[in-house]
């Protein structure tokens, strides 16, 4: 029996440069109720690099939304995938402290 998924949200990339989060929230309405937009920027310059993450209500709403790959946006067909799930943070790594070395032994001076 195949497992259906439960990921609600879609990772969008090839998205024209002149889309705004309305243009994306109102093709992705016509699949189901869009919780959130993020469309992601260049942290130097805070320009639009052309991929967003949409979080569908639910996963069902998400499995249609995947139908959409290959629309005509503005100027670019864009592309439609389940976005990935987050991987959890790595726990730190312990380092095993290494034993601190004995000094070396000075050789004992013999009485006369």
């Amino acid at each position: 029996m195949k497992e259906k998924s439960t990921n609600k949200d879609l990772y969008i990339t090839d998205i024209s440069f002149e889309v705004e989060e309305e243009d994306l929230r109102k093709l992705f309405a016509i699949c189901g109720t869009v919780r959130s937009i993020y469309m992601m920027t260049d942290q130097k310059s805070g320009l639009f690099k052309g991929t967003a993450f949409v979080h569908m209500s639910t996963a069902a709403e998400a499995r249609e939304a995947l139908m959409l790959d290959g629309t005509r946006l503005i100027d670019r067909c864009i592309s439609v995938r389940a976005a990935l799930p987050k991987k959890p943070a790595a726990a730190p790594v312990e380092t095993v402290a290494e034993k601190p070395k004995r000094p070396a032994r000075r050789p004992r001076r013999r009485r006369k």
